[in-house]
């Protein structure tokens, strides 16, 4: 196994305005219905870029678990995804403007919340993976237990911080962390720093590396992305104009796309590259996971955006 994905599994809901979002009042929408989970999106995500991906987590025993689980197998190892009787699936509902940018979006992840505090000794895989992947849709104690046994046991791990409110569950003590991946809303609430300008946002990926983390990554929407590293490397990397269909799971490829060019021995810039390519592959699709994501599309977008015609080497 290369990547185990821990948390979220989830049904996603998509609900878009089709003129002028006018809040207090009815709005005419088109709807849709996808697999969802950050955990679940991001191993999907993988497998469809090539690698061995397991993932851990739950789901309900119902119809919303039942096909989530038959679709996640075509790429994923569900194995280690369980269905618990009488609780309801996770959902997650994202309200669009008619431009395809969330306005708001809606989460009830009660699921986790029953959740075995030995999930680790009942659950880990034999097989050692090379990577993991942790979302913070899990219980406190459980998010902390995961970190810990990373730690212990020196695999990489990355963390997919996944809202605001969910970043209060990381411990403050990051140490172990390979990569931690935020946006800007979900930096301030780590870093305490208010990012107003260009030089906030390293300042806040400074104070969120004191916590231990070695790499971090500060998305700016569609502005692209910062990264620092506790080996102070550090570069911004601006986003090209691409068009936009649906911003859902856009940060779950691109953290994929970063995932994959570190097991592929690429740099951090160049993973950050990667995972900008997947994000920018998603978001020219409606759905959360795009399902034209493969070798091949990742390589012309990355040639396209950022090699000038210069293959790109080790993808």
């Amino acid at each position: 196994m290369k990547v185990l994905c821990i948390g979220g599994a989830n049904i996603d809901r998509k609900i878009q305005s089709i003129n002028h979002l006018t809040y207090k009042t009815s709005n005419p929408a088109k709807s849709s219905m996808s697999c969802g989970g950050v955990a679940r999106n991001i191993a999907e995500n993988l497998g469809r870029l090539g690698l061995e991906s397991a993932l851990l987590g739950y789901v309900g025993d119902d119809p919303d678990g039942k096909w989530l689980r038959k679709t996640t197998e075509k790429f994923v190892d569900i194995s280690l995804l369980d269905a618990l009787p009488g609780k309801a699936t996770g959902s997650y509902t994202a309200v669009l403007d008619e431009e395809g940018e969330m306005a708001i979006a809606l989460a009830d992840m009660a699921i986790y919340d029953h959740m075995e505090e030995d999930i680790i000794e009942k659950k880990w895989p034999l097989n050692r993976p090379r990577m993991v992947l942790l979302d913070t849709n899990f219980p406190v104690e459980i998010i902390e237990r995961v970190i810990q046994h990373c730690r212990n046991e020196k695999i990489p791990i990355c963390i997919a911080t996944v809202s605001v409110s969910k970043t209060k569950k990381l411990p403050r003590s990051l140490e172990g962390v390979t990569w931690l991946v935020a946006n800007e809303k979900e930096a301030e609430s780590l870093s305490r720093i208010e990012i107003k300008t260009e030089g906030d946002f390293f300042k806040a990926a400074v104070e969120i590396l004191k916590r231990g983390v070695k790499k971090v990554v500060i998305t700016r929407g569609d502005k692209g992305l910062i990264y620092f590293t506790k080996d102070s490397e550090a570069g911004a990397l601006v986003a090209p104009e691409v068009p936009v269909m649906d911003v859902t799971g856009a940060g779950d490829s691109l953290i994929a796309g970063i995932i994959y060019g570190d097991l592929k021995g690429l740099n951090t810039e160049d993973s950050c590259k990667v995972g900008l390519c997947c994000s920018y592959l998603t978001i020219r699709s409606k759905e959360t996971v795009n399902p034209e994501l493969n070798n091949q599309n990742l390589t012309n977008a990355f040639q396209r955006y950022f090699c000038r015609g210069t293959p790109a080497k080790g993808i």
